[in-house]
């Protein structure tokens, strides 16, 4: 589509009055374009997601979107470096298509729901998993519209937290790689007291208690279930060992405010 601006100059109004105002409503045009291609690629998603295992030819969804092949990949090759699950097939029959399963449908989120998104991941850059999590809100907010986005950043500059440095993240990775796995943790601990042991520890929990991160789990030294603050463990190396099915009605009965992160108490 081809837009046609007629600027009449009158004696009024000086020309640098009205190029200031074609500057404006280029700049306007150009915001206006970035929203539709936001749009596009929402509604390209969505058209990938409901042809399935079918898929569809870059022909067929340029006519879709009266758009050219050439900006069809280019939105394409967008949504994939974004991480959406795309999968493409080269030849006659082939085409793009959306993974099954490969991901949630999109969410829209409010500037400030972005941005409590970001404070959270801030705030706790020891926290199980945290990297992972940093990663991911990083993966939402890019994808947000771009107005969105930019009010969220704004926000952003407001929200100021007085996080501790990340500590190194050897320890933590195969404590978090033990639990997702199941399978038994060697660590070497240093106690309270000041001694130093080494044990093999099936991980059971993660549990946070005055700021203070811990993993719960049966130790194979003691033969009982037991916490280990995270910040007393030197080292720590995941086994091939499988855990032998300790769960967490074993840890006791937890604190009346404990919960869980998704949020339930049960």
């Amino acid at each position: 589509m081809v837009g046609l601006l007629v600027v009449v100059v009158t004696p009024r109004c000086s020309w640098a009055g009205w190029t200031a105002v074609c500057h404006r409503f280029c700049h306007g045009l150009r915001e206006v374009r970035t929203l539709k291609r936001a749009e596009r690629l929402h509604a390209l998603s969505e058209m990938l997601r409901r042809n399935g295992a079918r898929g569809c030819t870059a022909e067929r969804l340029a006519t879709e979107f009266d758009v050219s092949v050439r900006t069809v990949k280019r939105d394409l090759a967008a949504l994939e470096n974004s991480g959406a699950p795309i999968w493409s097939r080269p030849g006659p029959g082939g085409g793009y298509g959306w993974t099954t399963g490969g991901s949630l449908p999109p969410v829209s989120l409010s500037p400030a729901q972005a941005v409590a998104l970001l404070a959270a991941v801030s705030a706790a850059p020891d926290a199980p998993y945290g990297d992972l999590a940093s990663a991911a809100v990083q993966k939402i907010v890019d994808v947000l519209d771009p107005r969105t986005r930019a009010r969220a950043d704004e926000l952003a500059r407001r929200v100021w937290v007085n996080a501790p440095p990340p500590r190194s993240r050897a320890v933590t990775s195969a404590l978090e790689a033990a639990m997702a796995e199941q399978r038994v943790v060697r660590i070497r601990y240093t106690s309270s007291e000041g001694t130093t042991t080494t044990r093999d520890v099936e991980p059971v929990l993660f549990a946070s208690t005055n700021g203070q991160w811990h993993l719960i789990g049966w130790c194979r030294l003691r033969n009982a279930m037991r916490w280990f603050t995270v910040s007393r463990i030197e080292r720590a190396s995941t086994t091939t060992i499988a855990c032998g099915g300790h769960t967490i009605h074993e840890v006791g009965t937890p604190p009346a405010n404990a919960r869980p992160v998704h949020g339930s108490s049960h």
